[in-house]
């Protein structure tokens, strides 16, 4: 089950729960002058699409192929597991994931679910 967002701050920068759908879905891009880099974890992707972006793999898939054809974004890249994402947030400034465990140290916890 999914459980925590997590992301490494950067300097003062931070996102909120509230910010994570459009981060999640390219309209956040930016935190000040830091370029945001959410990952998806496959391993707890479905429920965090259902639980917290209200969405199925299909229409997430959709929107992103979507707005790479409209605005020439990427869809966020896809770890395989929670540690892979949190070994991706570590050592990514400004990046955000998901993960179905408990968060480790190093990352901060935007939200449980």
């Amino acid at each position: 089950m999914f459980r925590d967002l997590v992301e490494r701050h950067f300097g003062n920068v931070s996102i909120t729960a509230a910010d994570v759908r459009d981060v999640f879905l390219g309209d956040k891009q930016f935190a000040g002058t830091v370029k945001l880099s959410p990952v998806d974890n496959a391993a707890a992707q479905q429920i965090f699409l259902q639980t917290v972006l209200k969405m199925d793999a299909a229409k997430y898939s959709t929107a992103w192929t979507k707005k790479s054809f409209r605005d020439g974004l990427n869809p966020p890249p896809t770890e395989g597991s929670d540690a892979e994402a949190v070994a991706y947030v570590k050592r990514t400034p400004g990046a955000c994931s998901y993960v179905s465990l408990a968060a480790t140290a190093g990352v901060v916890v935007i939200s449980k679910y």
